[in-house]
């Protein structure tokens, strides 16, 4: 009995602690409902259609009448869809290049924003390099098939430098992938290296001091000093960035590419745009999108490993 009694009043107390808690916190719980309704509605509720992978999916019979046909878009895929692995590597060359090419510039800027020692001139630069992160592709797509035209900014520059036969940025395979790499880091570089400045905030002034004392250079100081200092975070995003090698950016791709570079602009989110959409081949789309998140899922969970045992970086 004594137990018993024991085990209630342990109860109520901690019955008690979580209402006090919940009193106090309740604010920021409310704050969380748009969100997980947002989630559940468009992330997880659409998840049923998965089903249509595993059917010959027909619009008209919808996902209980459609016949299904276990793994064979799949087998179909990886045996005899001649486009899928080159898909699949222009898929990966290009997140690749965007994620290193991402990563070095964001670093170099957020040195050299660092350095500077206007602070006038720095957040000059950090507005106009911030700028393009808050502009859409519809918007910044537009910007380059003006620049790059035959009458383009661009185009006319490079004549004008003596380049009498400029190189089709947009039409050419040869310099697609550079064109989506380069204005990748024209959208996204000063957004990214709001990260770093924020580490480098954390670097210890007296270690800079030292080292200048020691006679090290201002070059000498940012590699032995900066650079190491930050070495955690630079870890740890790089790390994350694994969980996107599959995201090669859509919206970006689908603004700027066309036809005549589908051998080395086409990903995966393009492909099943047009097999799903455009072709109506919604049970080929679908089987290509879930072998897509399946493999980003993994990715993710390496990443996240990965972040904790280098970075000790953890959500849970």
């Amino acid at each position: 009995m004594a137990l018993a009694g024991a085990e209630r009043v342990q109860a109520g107390a901690t019955r008690a602690r979580i209402l006090r808690y919940l009193a106090r916190t309740w604010p920021l719980y409310l704050m969380l409902v748009p969100g997980i309704i947002f989630v559940a509605i468009f992330s997880y509720y659409p998840m049923y259609g998965v089903v249509i992978a595993f059917q010959d999916f027909n619009p008209g019979l919808g996902f209980t009448g459609s016949t299904w046909v276990g793994l064979k878009h799949f087998r179909y895929i990886f045996t005899l869809n001649p486009d899928f692995y080159n898909i699949l590597r222009n898929t990966i060359v290009i997140a690749s290049l965007k994620i290193v090419t991402m990563q070095v510039a964001a670093i170099t800027l957020a040195l050299l924003l660092n350095e500077a020692r206007s602070a006038l001139f720095k957040r000059s630069v950090q507005t106009v390099v911030y700028l393009p992160h808050f502009l859409s592709w519809i918007v910044l797509g537009g910007i380059v098939l003006d620049m790059v035209a035959s009458n383009g900014l661009i185009t006319r520059t490079l004549k004008a430098m003596g380049l009498q036969d400029p190189p089709m940025f947009l039409g050419s395979n040869k310099w697609f992938v550079p064109t989506l790499v380069v204005t990748n880091l024209w959208q996204g570089v000063g957004w990214s290296t709001i990260i770093y400045l924020a580490a480098l905030t954390s670097v210890d002034p007296q270690l800079h001091e030292a080292a200048a004392i020691d006679g090290a250079s201002r070059m000498q100081r940012v590699w032995h000093v900066t650079l190491p200092g930050i070495s955690s975070t630079i870890v740890l995003l790089a790390c994350l960035a694994l969980g996107n090698v599959l995201q090669a950016g859509f919206d970006q791709v689908f603004m700027l590419y066309n036809p005549a570079v589908y051998a080395t602009g086409d990903i995966l989110d393009t492909y099943v745009y047009r097999a799903g959409l455009i072709s109506a081949q919604y049970s080929m789309a679908g089987a290509i999108g879930l072998v897509k998140s399946v493999v980003g899922f993994v990715l993710i969970v390496v990443a996240y490993y990965l972040a904790d045992k280098y970075a000790g970086y953890r959500i849970f």
